[in-house]
């Protein structure tokens, strides 16, 4: 069976069992390389957490292939909000959506009550949430303090095989990670 993606369908089969099965992820995004998993599995995310010495506090960013993925979090929010997000993907823009019926496990959220979100238009990513049939965590491939990776060699070398796959793939054409807006008050954040 083929497929529309840029990666087989082997290398889609790995990736979706090794999320399915409470692994971590390393794949091409926009403009870094990013860590990822199933949002819903608690061990996998600390998992990452752990990786990056990133406190749960701050939350991670939920990516996915399509508004309709992420159509949950938007439903329960006014018309106009769920417009202004709807208008800034797919693409390079991360919004900040209230979580008003907290659907969203807190060790992804943070200590906040809005979740950060992306519909991306990478190629790589999309394949990878069509393939689980969900929004990814993901966060940018360091440890904390460090550059993100932009290159497969520096996600090896930040963290070896303590991922339990690299997805194969190249970066997007953006140098800087994606812009964060929050949907409510309008401000851009990064």
């Amino acid at each position: 069976m083929s497929n529309s993606y840029p990666l087989s369908d082997w290398q889609l089969h790995c990736a979706r069992r090794t999320v399915f099965s409470g692994g971590v992820i390393a794949y091409p995004t926009e403009a870094v390389w990013g860590l990822g998993c199933d949002p819903w599995d608690q061990d996998a995310v600390e998992r990452i957490l752990e990786l990056k010495q990133r406190p749960v506090e701050k939350g991670v960013i939920l990516v996915a292939s399509s508004v309709d993925q992420i159509r949950f979090l938007l439903d329960p929010l006014p018309r106009a909000l769920q417009a202004k997000a709807e208008h800034h993907w797919p693409g390079p823009v991360t919004c900040l959506v209230p979580d008003i019926e907290q659907q969203i496990p807190e060790w992804v959220r943070g200590k906040h009550s809005s979740i950060a979100v992306r519909v991306s238009q990478h190629p790589v990513v999309r394949a990878l949430c069509d393939a689980t049939g969900m929004p990814l965590v993901s966060t940018s491939c360091n440890p904390a303090g460090r550059q993100p990776a932009r290159h497969i060699w520096q996600v090896r070398g930040y963290f070896g095989n303590r991922l339990d796959w690299i997805v194969p793939g190249a970066l997007g054409g953006n140098r800087k990670p994606s812009r964060i807006i929050d949907i409510v008050s309008g401000q851009q954040l990064r």
